[in-house]
């Protein structure tokens, strides 16, 4: 299964670079991760829970990065084993270009592939899911980064509730 998208995102590419190297980050991104531990020299462990169709396993893995380009590119490469239900493994090539007015244009090239139960389900749900798993980690990176998308009108904060902030205003005490 190959996929291609781009998202914009309102953080300069140096900032995206960064975000996509915290683990954090990354636990909050990756859909179902229960536990991401790791760096980008060594690698990353994780500990990811989720529902193929009628399948539901934990996969135990590893992620590392790859042909790392500081603020410009890197591949990410993830294997894990989900006992038996099957394993799953795969990568995205991820690009970051400056957009117009600011900003980041994050380009992503993704590929999977399932084996064990899952490989029984059959390449429509596999591809369904897979390109799921990819718009969401890419949607919740961006929304790490932006803060969460406010709807008109909600300018105003209810009574004893704070805005919540992104990645970025977190690490900087601005939000």
């Amino acid at each position: 299964m190959q996929m291609s998208d781009q998202r914009e995102i309102q953080a300069d590419p140096a900032t995206v670079y960064a975000a996509l190297l915290d683990p954090e980050v990354l636990k909050a991104c990756v859909p179902g991760a229960q536990e991401v531990e790791g760096n980008p020299q060594d690698g990353y462990t994780a500990i990811v829970v989720q529902k193929v169709g009628p399948v539901k396993a934990t996969f135990k893995g590893q992620v590392t990065m790859s042909d790392m380009v500081e603020n410009r590119s890197l591949t990410i490469s993830g294997e894990g084993k989900g006992g038996a239900a099957g394993f799953a493994k795969g990568g995205a090539k991820v690009t970051l270009a400056p957009a117009e007015g600011g900003g980041t244009i994050l380009s992503y090239e993704v590929e999977a592939k399932v084996g064990g139960k899952l490989a029984q389900l059959g390449s429509r749900i596999i591809d369904g899911f897979a390109k799921k798993m990819a718009d969401q980690f890419f949607a919740n990176l961006q929304e790490v980064l932006e803060g969460p998308v406010e709807e008109e009108g909600e300018d105003t904060l209810e009574a004893g509730t704070e805005k919540k902030k992104g990645w970025l205003g977190r690490l900087t005490g601005r939000g």
